[in-house]
């Protein structure tokens, strides 16, 4: 086996590591022999996340960067043990009917992928063969607007889901914006949970034009919040909760207490700066997963 190659056995599948001091983030000197560790520890809150749901990954085999390319059907080297499954897939850029996608499901797949430096996982709002389990907003600031703009918007959002009975649990992007996840009950179309989403973020930038803007168009976006609500049609991905995001350093998409989200809303904490892999991995040590409510069903929306 070539001096750069490393063979291990992860829960009973043998893996073949390669190229670990590779620098996958050069500007904080993060090789991939770092990237899989971290995937490796964060997997027992991670790994829930991402089970039963296609997984969208992307690919920086040289790095931050370097070049990158999304990656939805397996590759053609996939393990045998490696789960797959194919997907009707809508929306799908070349044309195709049906992926074969990855569920990472277990520990030996999630380190396969960091081995191939998936430093990016995407997933659906809903699991396979399923209705959408989970409504996300993503909360992206125009700039001058910046995230203490996005903790107040996420704070707007909270108190009027809570109102329908709607719980909302927020995390960082990984890099200039936030998301608001809320358990749903799974027998809504992908349409239905847009179209509610759609409505409460019009409501909102009624209520606060200064501050929150509904619609697409990004000449309206300066100085304001984007809610979009659009992340809950069946063809988009959010990046999963503690992915890592190909940013100059390796920051997480990382959950937040609303303490957190209020302090932030005044100009505190949470700051611009991303959370690091390393502040995350001490942050699951101290809270442990905040979003664990995700994991189990929520309310069906309101019709209207």
């Amino acid at each position: 086996m070539p001096a750069d190659r490393f063979r291990v056995e992860v829960q009973g599948r043998t893996l073949d590591l390669s190229n670990l001091d590779k620098v996958l983030y050069p500007q904080a000197g993060f090789t991939k022999g770092e990237v899989i560790d971290y995937y490796t520890r964060i997997a027992p809150v991670l790994l829930p996340h991402l089970a039963d749901r296609a997984l969208t990954r992307i690919r920086y085999p040289n790095g931050v960067d370097g070049n990158s390319f999304f990656e939805k059907n397996a590759p053609a080297a996939t393990p045998s043990w490696v789960r797959t499954e194919n997907v009707p897939a809508p929306g799908s850029s070349k044309g195709r009917e049906t992926i074969d996608y990855v569920v990472a499901d277990d520990l030996p797949t999630l380190v396969w992928l960091a081995n191939l430096a998936a430093l990016e996982l995407h997933t659906p709002q809903w699991k396979i063969g399923e209705h959408p389990d989970l409504m996300v907003v993503d909360l992206d600031p125009g700039a001058p607007a910046s995230l203490k703009q996005c903790c107040q918007v996420a704070l707007l959002l909270r108190d009027r889901l809570a109102a329908d009975g709607v719980d909302a649990y927020p995390k960082t992007s990984g890099k200039k914006g936030m998301q608001l996840s809320c358990p749903i009950a799974g027998t809504q179309s992908s349409d239905d949970v847009s179209g509610y989403a759609r409505r409460i973020a019009q409501e909102l930038e009624r209520e606060h034009p200064k501050l929150i803007v509904s619609k697409m168009a990004k000449n309206l976006r300066p100085g304001k919040i984007f809610i979009d609500w659009s992340q809950n049609n069946a063809a988009k991905t959010t990046v999963a909760p503690y992915s890592l995001r190909a940013q100059p350093v390796p920051s997480v998409s990382a959950p937040l207490t609303w303490d957190e989200v209020a302090a932030g809303a005044a100009g505190k904490r949470p700051s611009s700066r991303p959370y690091t892999a390393g502040e995350v991995l001490k942050r699951v040590d101290e809270h442990g997963d905040l979003l664990a409510p995700l994991l189990d069903p929520g309310p069906a929306l309101p019709e209207r």
